[in-house]
């Protein structure tokens, strides 16, 4: 059946596929969306659905089930176990999304919550169908060319400083088939390598988890999922792939990264210690002028971004220090020395945790909020210390080879 409009679906997109004596309809929704919320509710009323299963992972499921799990987050292991980029990249993408949603006055996600209360309400099974966010942004990481990584963290920072009035019209066209895929939606229509793992991965295995379902022989299965993935998990569900277990199993896998890639940091370290010690041959004031360009540039660009993120004097000092050593051992990086001085200095409250959802859907708020002000100061202290090394390099080629 192709995607249809019903009124008693509130002109909700939506397409129905038989797998076997299963009907699957999927129901096409936007995450910030009055009228979603209402045809959710319309749709689990009205219909005598077996299954209910909606796009969440457990984890995203656990915060809806949840709200204060933040509230638990144990800061200093987060930065320890070098999460601080994946819970920085969840607190930006949910930012995005609550940025609208305040605009609107819905909660975010309001009608996956719908779907799961109603769900309860009308007796109906719950399922989990979405890939866990954590894998998702792992592997959009992988499939990122090292070289355009940048591109795909200043997106994220871009979408917390840059505030665009949205209409509510306009968050409806989204289901006619765009993507609504929080921050990094403006990438994906233009980046085969974000669009693969963020949209197209996770419609497979979307279509897979709804073939699992199917294979215990309920009549009825309403998903409800964003409107951007309607027709990839149609097509995928009509396309009949039979190896369900595999295709999960496969599109969970955290893929290795390059080898030749994680080389990259200590052939720049190597090339460095070899500009040092040309330039100390031949001449002491030639090499210490590589030196001292090195530790200005490289801690100088750090320090500046720690500043940007609202960071205490002495972490900006500490990155001033840490950027041009940590450079030189890719083991380690300035990022996760910021980020712990800051901690200790300036240590979260429970405040501070209960507002991060609030906090995080403005720039203000990233810098006065601690939790979120601390994942700042890693983040843009590492990108400031990288982007040094490189200033840096460059710099110290020009002195040896001008």
């Amino acid at each position: 059946m192709d995607i249809q409009q019903e009124t008693h679906l509130v002109e909700q997109p939506f397409a129905e596929v038989e797998i076997g004596d299963t009907t699957v309809r999927l129901l096409g929704t936007a995450h910030v969306s009055r009228a979603s919320v209402e045809a959710v509710e319309n749709e689990i009323t009205d219909g005598a659905w077996d299954i209910v299963a909606i796009e969440l992972c457990a984890s995203r499921f656990k915060a809806f089930e949840d709200p204060d799990a933040l509230h638990k987050m144990d800061l200093f292991q987060v930065i320890r176990t070098g999460r601080a980029p994946m819970v920085t990249a969840m607190l930006a993408m949910g930012a995005f999304q609550q940025r609208i949603a305040d605009q609107f006055d819905i909660e975010p996600g309001a009608e996956m919550h719908a779907a799961i209360e109603r769900a309860r309400a009308m007796g109906c099974r719950l399922a989990l169908i979405d890939r866990e966010i954590g894998t998702t942004l792992k592997r959009i990481y992988r499939n990122v060319p090292w070289w355009r990584r940048f591109y795909l963290f200043s997106g994220l920072l871009t979408s917390v400083v840059v505030h665009e009035e949205i209409d509510e019209e306009e968050i409806e066209k989204l289901k006619d088939g765009d993507l609504l895929e929080t921050t990094f939606a403006q990438f994906a229509e233009t980046a085969a390598e974000i669009y693969e793992p963020l949209i197209t991965e996770r419609d497979r295995f979307m279509a897979a988890k709804l073939r699992q379902l199917a294979v215990d022989g309920p009549k009825r299965i309403l998903a409800v999922v964003g409107a951007g993935h309607l027709r990839g998990v149609e097509k995928d569900l009509r396309a009949g792939e039979s190896e369900t277990h595999e295709v999960i199993s496969e599109l969970s896998q955290i893929p290795p990264g390059s080898t030749w890639v994680k080389t990259i940091p200590w052939l720049i370290v190597a090339l460095v210690f070899i500009g040092f010690g040309i330039g100390f041959y031949r001449s002491p004031s030639l090499g210490l002028t590589l030196v001292t360009e090195w530790v200005v540039i490289n801690g100088g660009l750090s320090a500046l971004g720690a500043a940007i993120a609202g960071g205490h004097v002495l972490t900006v000092m500490s990155a001033f220090v840490a950027a041009p050593i940590t450079s030189l051992n890719p083991t380690i990086g300035a990022g996760f020395v910021t980020a712990l001085v800051e901690a200790y200095l300036r240590k979260p409250t429970v405040g501070d945790f209960s507002r991060l959802r609030t906090d995080t859907s403005s720039f203000h708020g990233w810098r006065h909020n601690r939790v979120a002000r601390t994942l700042l100061v890693f983040v843009l202290s590492t990108l400031g210390s990288a982007a040094g090394t490189y200033l840096a390099g460059f710099r110290i080629g020009q002195h040896l080879f001008s």
